[in-house]
């Protein structure tokens, strides 16, 4: 769609804290996801806080022309499963998380160096159109089970895996039922808003979207509070009694913590574990940077990969991980949810992502803020995301038009991503599971797939 505010444009005060609060309600959810899935006490809030000025850092370096916001990296929870893990005596914990972060962000500055002085020449080569188009389209669709599942209020689609269906099988009882039917509202509005909305709901579609599930789920809530029927409570309110009023920073307690120091040597071979399971993942997020960037540059009609330059927004995100990984524990990465938001609104003002930021550092501090948007159900956001998610995946398909399919060596190519995408192929590598997900595995396939088939085809000109 065309864009109604561009990379520059600056949206009037109230309308920009209108669309920065949408913004923040996409990413919100995965970005508080991942400290609670790591466990071990970290904090949701220095996440966001985290989240907020690693994004701030990010624009620093882009000179502020990258309209993305950058979250809690999911790609890194095996990572810090490892650092608090550590090895049979020797362990730092929170200061683990840190070292970690470190280790993953020197490596996109080391990338960051070699683009400076080689230019993206051979990035574009390694990577044409057949190869990032449907590597976008399957970020998207890698991402279309947790969409659904949370459409029914399922945490993840593993937990509705049938075995004796050997599926994903969801089972529709009153409660899930009813989830689904929070899921459907807020699609519905949301899809309604974008296409049939004037002016600013056509601008907002995500905020009326989730506010309209959130009270029909609030509805259903109160009614299953006052008859005792946990089927009908949708929305877990007793959130607000658990509240924590202030950040933990990551930093401050690992530098308070016990440690396990355990014999000599073995803190060396702890650092080494955290080494092994940081840094190949940063070479998998490098990849999903590119895919990302490349996304956002054919909705914006500017590339990004020239200006500001992949130096630049590879520095951004390589520093913006650290600083957000200090202060909230979680590397971050650029979020496709983000873009999604970017190209559904036609928003990619870059003054709505530093607003964005702003109000996430300054909602850290304010408990009841946080714990309100945490309250927002599963299914909610799994309505919302069947449209971000579903975008992401078009996007990319998008991409794929300018290829000519008509072509065997392209052909191929873009086949062997999609198969290898769709079908799941996720590699886990050694002792500590180091993890390539579905879309690394999909991409480093279409790479090795389309370099082979243009050497060969090269080969067939010069013989020519």
């Amino acid at each position: 769609m065309k864009l109604v505010y561009n990379v520059k444009d600056k949206p009037q005060f109230g309308k920009l804290i209108v669309f920065a609060l949408q913004q923040l309600l996409a990413i919100l959810a995965a970005t508080i996801a991942v400290p609670a899935i790591v466990g071990h006490g970290m904090s949701q809030s220095a996440a966001l806080f985290g989240a907020g000025v690693g994004t701030l850092v990010y624009l620093l370096f882009t000179k502020f022309r990258s309209p993305v916001f950058l979250g809690s990296s999911f790609a890194f929870l095996g990572s810090m499963a490892a650092a608090f893990a550590g090895g049979v005596s020797a362990s730092l914990g929170y200061l683990g998380l840190i070292i970690g972060a470190v280790m993953a962000g020197l490596v996109y500055v080391i990338i960051s160096l070699v683009v400076k002085f080689a230019g993206v020449a051979w990035i574009n080569k390694l990577m044409p159109a057949a190869v990032i188009g449907p590597t976008v389209a399957i970020i998207g669709l890698s991402l279309a089970g947790n969409a659904i599942a949370n459409s029914f209020g399922v945490a993840s689609p593993s937990l509705a895996y049938d075995a004796a269906a050997s599926s994903t099988v969801y089972h529709i009882s009153l409660n899930s039922g009813l989830n689904f039917l929070c899921a459907m509202v807020t699609f519905l509005v949301v899809v309604l808003c974008s296409v049939y909305g004037k002016k600013m709901a056509k601008l907002i579609p995500f905020i009326i979207g989730i506010v309209a599930g959130y009270i029909v789920a609030a509805i259903i809530t109160i009614i299953g509070n006052a008859t005792g029927n946990a089927e009908l409570q949708i929305i877990n309110f007793s959130l607000f009694n658990d509240m924590k009023w202030y950040p933990e920073f990551t930093f401050l307690t690992a530098f308070k913590g016990d440690y396990a120091y355990g014999e000599v040597g073995s803190i060396g071979a702890y650092i080494g574990t955290i080494a092994l399971a940081y840094i190949p993942v940063a070479f998998v997020v490098f990849a999903e940077h590119i895919a990302d960037h490349k996304n956002l540059s054919s909705i914006i009609e500017k590339d990004l990969l020239e200006d500001p330059g992949l130096h630049r927004t590879l520095l951004g995100d390589g520093v913006g991980s650290m600083v957000g990984a200090f202060f909230g524990g979680c590397p971050n990465t650029t979020y496709g949810e983000s873009v999604g938001c970017v190209a559904i609104t036609g928003n990619a003002s870059v003054v709505t992502i530093v607003c964005t930021s702003i109000i996430a550092i300054a909602a850290s501090f304010f408990a009841p803020f946080v714990t309100l948007l945490a309250t927002i159900p599963t299914c909610v956001m799994g309505g919302v995301c069947i449209t971000l998610y579903g975008f992401i995946a078009v996007s990319g398909l998008k991409m794929i038009q300018k290829v000519d399919l008509e072509q065997n060596n392209n052909l191929f190519v873009v086949s062997s991503i999609l198969i290898a995408g769709v079908g799941g192929m996720v590699m886990t590598f050694g002792e500590k599971n180091i993890k390539l997900t579905a879309v690394a595995c999909a991409l480093i396939l279409g790479i090795i797939t389309n370099l082979v088939l243009n050497r060969k085809k090269n080969d067939k000109k010069e013989d020519k």
